[in-house]
């Protein structure tokens, strides 16, 4: 059912913890744009509530009585696909769970702590908020009007703008890419296409801390490349990608001939950390028409002011098409502000790629 365009986010939230459905309530209803359906202490009564009334969004723990979220979850998107925002208590070892909840059709995680967890998410009023209206576009024909967003800082608050053009072309290329909502799947088709020797990688995802580290882990037995999650000082290396860990911005740094990542804390760019705007603006300070830049499916716009510094200072940038995003924002956003050189659909980026950065044709896995 299509979303007016002036017509409230109606959401359903699903937790065991009356707290944590009562802040949640709190937060959503702060926004003039959303309103809370119901709310819903386990899946059996919320499955009550999706017949009487169908949300246009579902915030869903994973620990709950009867019926975890995650069978939850599959249950939803075999039977009746609604956008879900998951919004549980995540550690290093769960994180596992969360990717499950990615692959089953989630569209969102929000981290939520074991202890204190009132305060964080009043702390994450922002986030939430617009977890949940990213969710609400995800759908094909679902229109929303965004409300406007509070001031949110720039790149120049971790980097300044560079000054110079574009640096002198050498034959190491570097790949830098930026992604958010719908992401994780994304980089994966793309990852995987990619042939053992490509070039150095260095990816942005908008992630909560601790869960870049089992998506790395992941990637990296998907991939004919090593992937993991990137650490100060690591190299940029051909045959390798290197994750921005979660709650650090990353940067592309160039020592001599040698291409390595800066791993540091940070105000939050664009409401991020890591933002993918930050990494773009290092790549075209000290990469220039070394790079390639990829802007993939997101919500909002960061990154879309990195890349145009990239193709100023001599890059080439592709962006995912619209028929292929999750959410078409952040590659629009780029689109919008010029920094674009080629948008393509999400399976014909890594050959581009490669192509680009090697002169090579791709051969079919």
């Amino acid at each position: 059912m299509m979303l007016q365009p002036n017509k409230k986010i109606r959401v359903l939230i699903v937790d065991d913890s009356a707290v944590v459905r009562q802040t949640l309530a709190e937060i959503l209803t702060s926004d003039p744009g959303m309103e809370v359906m119901a709310t819903a202490p386990d899946p059996f009564i919320a499955a009550e509530k999706i017949r009487s009334e169908v949300p246009d969004v579902i915030t869903l723990d994973v620990e709950m009585p009867k019926m975890d979220g995650i069978t939850f979850l599959h249950k939803i998107m075999t039977q009746h696909p609604i956008p879900v925002v998951m919004c549980s208590s995540l550690t290093e070892e769960g994180s596992e769970t969360a990717l499950r909840a990615l692959e089953y059709g989630a569209i969102e995680i929000i981290q939520k702590p074991r202890m204190g967890t009132k305060q964080f998410l009043e702390e994450s009023r922002v986030r939430i908020c617009d977890s949940v209206r990213a969710a609400a576009m995800s759908k094909a024909g679902r229109i929303v009007k965004k409300k406007p967003v509070e001031p949110k800082l720039t790149a120049d608050a971790v980097l300044a703008k560079p000054q110079s053009r574009a640096m002198i072309q050498t034959t190491e290329k570097v790949v830098v890419v930026g992604a958010s909502t719908g992401g994780t799947e994304a980089l994966r088709v793309f990852l995987e296409m990619l042939p053992a020797d490509a070039p150095g990688i260095v990816v942005v995802q908008h992630m909560p801390e601790h869960f870049t580290t089992a998506f790395s882990k992941r990637l990296d037995g998907l991939c004919r490349i090593t992937v993991k999650e990137a650490e100060n000082d690591d190299t940029v290396i051909r045959g390798r990608a290197l994750i921005a860990p979660g709650n650090f911005h990353t940067l592309l740094k160039r020592s001599g001939a040698r291409y390595y990542v800066e791993v540091k804390e940070g105000p939050l760019v664009c409401r991020h950390r890591p933002s993918v705007d930050v990494l773009f603006r290092s790549s075209a300070r000290y990469a220039g028409k070394n790079a390639v830049g990829v802007i993939m499916t997101g919500m909002g716009d960061d990154g879309a002011r990195g890349l145009l510094e990239m193709k100023e200072a001599g890059a080439y940038n592709f962006a995912q098409d619209e028929e292929s995003c999750v959410v078409f924002g952040m590659p629009k956003e780029a689109i919008r502000y010029g920094g674009v050189d080629k948008v393509l659909p999400l399976d014909s980026i890594a050959r581009e790629v490669i192509k680009k950065t090697t002169g090579a044709e791709l051969r079919s896995i």
